[in-house]
């Protein structure tokens, strides 16, 4: 087990040397994941590990990756992607244009998942949908748009309880174990490094979704990322986050109207 200290020094040396601040991090979920990985790779002498997290570019990029959580299904929580294709999506359809976010993309289900939608509602090529990480190893496997196919009965079955209107094998092509999805669907989307707490606003959007992320930060943190949120929303655009997440009790809960179904919010004023 690490000291509270050597945890502490760990992610001041994080941000000190590559600018990661996970200061703000749930303390337990961190530490777990530090632990971890301390353990899995050998270390017996926090120094040792300290050293190479700092000095070691390949070795951090690990640390990151095996830190950061990048759990996600396509159509996970089915009855929220029902929602955007019947309440949302149709109105945003109306606008000449649709700006989309996805805040903490991981690999990239839920951003293809809405870009499924958004073709069934014929409103996909008039459509952009910004995935950011703060792990670029995630992003990169989030640009191919392949997924291993073991996963994809699940995702066909989240699919169908969502309310799909196609054959879900319509949307990609099975090849040496993987699903390689539409280029149509990827040549709308934008992926790009992000970090929720550090960097700022870089657009106007319709609909940001940020979903099983907030959980893993305290109480500052959520509070900057939801801020964040707040500029970075047009006026009457909806913010859409996990089950265990919320505005309530936060500075910005003022300007926002909670939607009667699922975490999804109307910003107001």
């Amino acid at each position: 087990m690490l000291q509270d200290r050597e945890i502490a020094i760990l992610i001041e040396e994080l941000y000190k040397y590559h600018g990661y601040d996970f200061s703000g991090y749930s303390a337990a979920s961190f530490r777990r994941r530090v632990e971890r990985l301390y353990t899995m790779d050998g270390f017996t002498d926090f120094s040792d590990f300290l050293s190479r997290a700092r000095s070691d570019e390949d070795y951090f990029k690990h640390l990151v990756e095996e830190i950061t959580v990048n759990v996600t299904e396509m159509f996970r929580d089915p009855s929220f992607y029902r929602t955007l294709r019947t309440e949302i999506l149709p109105i945003l359809a109306t606008k000449p244009f649709i700006r989309i976010w996805h805040a903490g993309c991981a690999t990239g289900e839920e951003v293809f998942s809405v870009a499924i939608l958004l073709k069934e509602l014929n409103v996909l090529h008039k459509s952009l949908l910004y995935a950011t990480d703060l792990n670029p190893a995630v992003l990169e496997i989030a640009k191919k748009g392949l997924f291993p196919l073991r996963t994809i009965q699940q995702y066909a079955e989240n699919y169908r309880i969502a309310s799909g209107k196609n054959d879900f094998s319509d949307y990609y092509i099975a090849n040496y174990g993987f699903a390689k999805f539409s280029d149509e669907l990827i040549d709308r989307m934008v992926f790009s490094q992000h970090n929720l707490v550090i960097d700022g606003s870089f657009n106007e959007f319709d609909l940001i979704l940020c979903r099983n992320v907030l959980i893993y930060f305290d109480k500052d943190f959520q509070r900057i990322a939801l801020e964040l949120f707040d500029q970075s929303l047009s006026k009457l655009g909806y913010l859409a986050l996990g089950t265990k997440e919320t505005i309530k009790f936060s500075s910005i809960q003022h300007r926002f109207k909670q939607f009667e179904k699922e975490k999804i919010w109307k910003k107001m004023i």
